[in-house]
């Protein structure tokens, strides 16, 4: 009896920024499609209980610790495309924002696989909501800036220096450890009281959040000892995320 060969298929799904109930609802009805998941360190692995017969195959990276590279990974979804039929490409936030989807897509097409994208609910915006800022407020800041922490060499990312003369919103995603060397630039631009906040498990139960200036958020990230992943959020709309974060898990310390 001959076997029947699937037609190789990849979806690239964004999972949203943690919570498994941010993922849109198209995600989720490829993630019930598929074959095979191949899904990163990010994603709510709450998801995967939506394909009890999918093979699933963890590829994460996190700081420090690498399942795969970047090399390795490209290779494994054609792979799986040509072994199984219907990948889903499952990345944490958006695949877009600092996910590499792109280039994962350009390796793809390399083997004239059919590839579609489902965009995910990116942390840089989600987020700080969650926390109660927002991104722009009327009179207060016009626009945003998502930006990342380091460069592929690790490190510190020099764009962040130009923006902090500027008066809008900045979102720093992967910045955690470089906190202290962020907030320093800041500081030496005589910006010690621009209001920052630190937000980590965004979307999850455990979220924490830590709002301060450039002069005191490091200090207070240190000693509450807050975990990664968290992302940073600079500029006057922070401010007004206290009034709303009354009864959440949140410190304040302007000082």
């Amino acid at each position: 009896m001959e076997t029947l060969i699937k037609e190789p298929k990849i979806t690239l799904v964004g999972a949203g920024p943690g919570d498994p109930e941010l993922i849109t609802l198209k995600g989720l009805k490829a993630i019930r499609k598929a074959d095979i998941i191949l899904y990163d360190a990010l994603v709510n692995e709450e998801l995967l209980d939506e394909a009890p017969n999918a093979k699933i195959i963890f590829v994460g990276k996190r700081r420090g610790q690498k399942a795969l590279t970047q090399k390795e990974i490209n290779s494994l979804i054609v792979d799986s495309a040509l072994k199984y039929g219907h990948v889903v490409r499952l990345k944490g936030g958006d695949p877009f924002v600092f996910g590499r989807g792109f280039e994962e897509i350009q390796f793809i097409q390399l083997f004239g696989i059919s590839v579609d994208v489902i965009p995910g609910i990116s942390s840089s915006i989600a987020v700080p909501a969650l926390a109660g800022v927002p991104v722009t407020h009327r009179g207060i800041s016009n626009h945003f800036t998502v930006i990342t922490a380091t460069l592929s060499d690790g490190s510190l990312n020099p764009e962040i220096e130009k923006l902090a003369p500027l008066n809008g919103t900045v979102v720093i995603l992967m910045g955690l450890n470089k906190l202290e060397e962020i907030a320093s630039i800041y500081a030496q631009k005589d910006k010690e009281k621009t209001p920052f906040a630190v937000i980590s498990n965004g979307s999850l139960k455990s979220q924490r959040t830590v709002i301060g200036t450039a002069k005191s958020i490091s200090k207070q990230v240190n000693l509450l000892r807050i975990p990664a992943p968290a992302i940073i959020v600079i500029g006057e709309v922070v401010a007004l995320g206290e009034k709303q974060n009354q009864s959440k898990n949140v410190t304040l310390n302007y000082n």
